[in-house]
Order: C-alpha cells, then structure tokens, then sequence
C-alpha cells in the first residue's frame, strides 16, 4: 500500500483543492471529516487541516481530539486549521477589523525554515478569513508575515507542525505549490508512488472486488468522465457492464446521433433510448432552477430504473460523478461545507431503486480524469470535449422549457461551438455554450420591427471547474458568431457575451 495524506476536513469549499494539489505531486490523499477520522498506522505520512466557513468562536466550531494527531506526524494547518491551533494553545485569535481576504503579498519570509525554501519575497498569498491571529503561543514561531496579517505563518518548537494563515491550494497563491511540495517531500519525506497507472491497477482490482459478477447499467453522455468510468468498470466486468445513452431532449443538435456512433469501435455495450418526450412532459410549467435540476434528476433516474427492468439481475447504477459535483451539491465527507447547487447525479437513489451506486470517479478532479483517460488510450476528441451538464440545455435554458425552446437554443450552440472549433479555439477553452435567456428586445431586421429572443454565449478557462475566468475571445470571432446567430437562428435578434468569472458567477447559469 502506498503513502497517505490525510486532509481533514473543516467544511471549506478549498479541501478538496488541497487534495487535487496532493494528488499533482504524486501523493495519495484521503479526506476525512473533523468528526470521523481513521485509525492512524505508518502509512500516513502527514497531515493537513482545511479551512472552514466557521469561526473558532462559533459555539458549534468543528473541534478534534489532537492528542492523537499534533507531534505525531508533520501537520500543516491552513486558514481556520492555523487559527484552531492557535487559539487551542495559548495564542489570541480575533475578528479582523479589515476583511482580509484576495490577494496579498509576504513582507517577510524565514528562508531557513524548509516550508518555505525557494519561496521568494513578495510572494503572492491568498487570503480568505474574517478572524486573524493577534499573537501565536510562546512556542510558536514566526516564518511568514503580509503587510497586514503578521502571523500569516507559523512552526511550532520541536514539532513539525505548521499554521498557514493564506490558502497555499489555490491558484492565486503563486508559490502556493512549491511550499505544499515543501511540506510533502521535506517535511513528511513523501515518495511520490501515486500515479494515473496506480489509480486505474487500484481502481480496476476495487471494483472487481466489490462488484464481482453482479450485473451493472451506467449511464453514458459522450464526454470524458462517463467514458473513463465505463472503462475502468469494462476492464473490471466486462459484458457484465451494460451502457445506456438517454435523448432526453436537452442534448446538443445531433449529440445522441453522434455520441452513439462514437462507441461503436470501444468495445463497450451500448443503448440508445429515446425519452424525450418523457423529460418534457415532467418539466413542463416548472420555471425555478432548484425545480428543473431535481425535476430532470428524478426522470433520469425513472428512465434507468425503466431501463434496468429490462436487463436481469442488475444490482448497480454507475455514475461517472467527480468531484466538483460533488463539492458542490454536498459536503463528500460530511463535514459542513455549504451546498451551492445539487446535481442530478449525486446524493443517491430514491427508495424504491434496488439498485446501488457505484462511482469510480467521485475523488477525481477533470483534469485527473483525462490523464486517467490517456493512460487508458481514450481517443483525444473524448478526452478534451468540454463538460457539459447532466441536465443538459435545460438548465441554459432560463425560465420554463418547451420544444421550440429547445430548438433555438440547439441551433444557436451549434453554431457557436462549430466556430470555436473553425477557429481552433475549441481546445483553448474550458467550457463554452449559449444560453437562451427569459428577455425579449426590439430589433429592425429589413424593413421591419422585431420583439425577439436574446442568446448569451459564455465561454470560460479553467482547470478544476472550481474556479473560472471569462475567455477574451478576438472580436472578429464574435462578431461572426453573432452574425450568423441572427441570421440563421429563427427567434433571435440579439447575442450577448458574459464577462463574469467564478466566483461570484457560476459557470453555468442555473
């Protein structure tokens, strides 16, 4: 067995940020909740505390038994993991009386101590935090100070545990990285022995184990996570894997025509069912974002207990969930982070299901899941098709959904992600689509008055899905994308481009 790192879990929106950082540096590492954590052996070879949306002065503020983990191993606290520790052990935590949080720079570094070897002056940190550390205990030590937050990091004597008063995972740390890998191979002295190779060898003997000879149905989309996930499930029980690939009206134009013929030559058992008009009915009149997404959730899981009827003996229903859905619909480990969206595909299956659910994917970030692919040799146009969402077009839909809706908003993405493509910016982008918005204006096309409907494209850059920026795409590529829109796209007078990130704005719209 290979080494861990355990990341345990306060509640932030970042663990498992932490947990990807780990895994890029070829570390295994585990997420377990402040409130559940596992017995402890020599395989962990550290630790990392998260931050938390708590304050160590809130009545329910997670708490942990320390005796068992503080001196044991090396511990790197961040963010509300540096304050816990500080205030548990004589040091004083207070409000800040300036928020303290976006971008900062280290004023001072202590380059002898190896967290921060390599790591120059001026640094950019990432701050995210309404307390700060007035003073750390006696025995704690200053290594790194911002302008505004001096106790931004901290050793404590004969110990190799560490506070983090910034968040090191995240992007806008830029040596965020180098002082994680500090910590993983200087600190705890790490080998490196997780690879994409070990996780499918792993992957595949766990499932074959777990499943045995039971008869599993997976529902399939075309994109890289569902394909990764129906590979690693056929290395494991071959013909005892059977795929479904549901129309459920909400696709782009052409997809289920296409997606279908895509795995003719993998080797893999594959349905088409056409539910269209089953999803339509269930969401007709519902306008609410909240509604669609369970709306659309429940009729996918009544089309595969349907499809599931049909095959015999099937125990299981995989999923090719990762872990941005997860994040977001509900804390993985249960600790208390907040719920920012559900997702049709995750939070389990309705009581009158037999079936089970099984989820190779569920610890992987996207851009794990596509080195997992091409070292399971999945062809390149699977592996960088953008991500698009379980509810399909029904959730870039803003308001009610009906056919016609469906229709010219099909039309319009088609020709918005065909010209992303003409132009070789398809693989340069993230994520992109259209979205048909509930906003009517007035136009002149010809002689004549128009009153119709308004198409947003969004197109965003990313790595985790996490977080996202808006894509500065040239003018002449919009300007042809919103010509040929208007012109070709019945219903539609006006294009729009969002310029809003993630945070505050999602990626998608619903």
């Amino acid at each position: 067995m290979h080494e861990k790192i355990l990341i345990i879990d306060f509640g932030s929106q970042y663990t498992q940020l932490i947990a990807r950082r780990v895994r890029e540096l070829n570390v295994y590492s585990e997420i377990h909740p402040f409130n559940k954590l596992p017995n402890f052996n020599e395989k962990w070879k550290g630790i990392i505390f998260s931050g938390s949306p708590h304050s160590v002065f809130d009545k329910d503020a997670p708490q942990i038994d320390l005796n068992k983990i503080k001196g044991k191993v090396p511990l790197l606290a961040v963010c509300y993991g540096s304050q816990y520790l500080a205030n548990r052990f004589g040091g004083n935590v207070v409000p800040s009386k300036i928020r303290e949080y976006g971008r900062a720079n280290l004023t001072f570094i202590d380059n002898k101590d190896i967290l921060f070897d390599k790591v120059p002056l001026n640094s950019q940190v990432w701050m995210s935090h309404a307390d700060t550390i007035a003073s750390i205990p006696n025995n704690f030590n200053l290594i790194a100070s911002t302008k505004d937050v001096r106790n931004a990091a901290y050793k404590i004597d004969n110990e190799s545990t560490y506070g983090l008063q910034f968040h090191p995972e995240v992007y806008h740390s830029e040596h965020g990285f180098l002082i994680l890998k500090n910590f993983l191979l200087k600190v705890c002295n790490c080998l490196q022995d997780w690879t994409p190779n070990i996780f499918i060898d792993e992957t595949i003997s766990h499932l074959k184990n777990k499943l045995k000879n039971d008869t599993v149905i997976l529902g399939l989309s075309g994109g890289v996570d569902s394909t990764v996930a129906a590979i690693l499930l056929h290395h494991a029980i071959g013909e005892n894997l059977h795929c479904i690939f549901v129309d459920n009206g909400l696709l782009r134009k052409g997809e289920f025509e296409e997606v279908l013929n895509q795995y003719k030559d993998m080797g893999l058992n594959v349905v088409g069912v056409d539910a269209r008009n089953h999803f339509y009915k269930s969401l007709k009149g519902i306008c609410e974002p909240e509604k669609k997404r369970k709306c659309i959730g429940k009729t996918f899981i009544d089309v595969f207990d349907s499809e599931a009827n049909k095959i015999n003996n099937v125990k299981w229903l995989a999923q090719g969930t990762i872990y941005p859905d997860v994040i977001e619909s509900i804390s993985v480990t249960g600790g208390p982070s907040a719920t920012i969206k559900s997702h049709h595909n995750v939070g389990g299956l309705p009581k009158y299901m037999k079936l089970q659910i099984v989820e190779p994917l569920k610890s992987l970030f996207k851009d794990e899941v596509r080195r997992i692919g091409i070292s399971l040799n999945i062809a390149q146009h699977i592996l960088q098709r953008h991500p698009f969402p379980g509810p399909g077009l029904g959730i870039r839909i803003l308001g009610d959904i009906t056919i016609e809706k469906v229709k010219i908003l099909q039309e319009a993405d088609k020709i918005f992600i065909d010209l992303l493509k003409e132009y070789k910016l398809y693989n340069k982008v993230w994520q992109a689509g259209a979205i048909l918005l509930p906003v009517k204006s007035v136009g002149v096309m010809g002689d004549e008055r128009t009153y119709e409907n308004t198409i947003a494209l969004r197109a965003v850059e990313s790595t985790d899905g996490m977080t996202a920026d808006w894509v500065r795409l040239p003018y002449d590529f919009i300007a042809e994308v919103s010509n040929k829109i208007i012109n070709r796209v019945k219903g539609v007078n006006r294009v729009v481009y969002d310029v809003s990130s993630k945070p505050p704005a999602t990626i998608e719209w619903e």
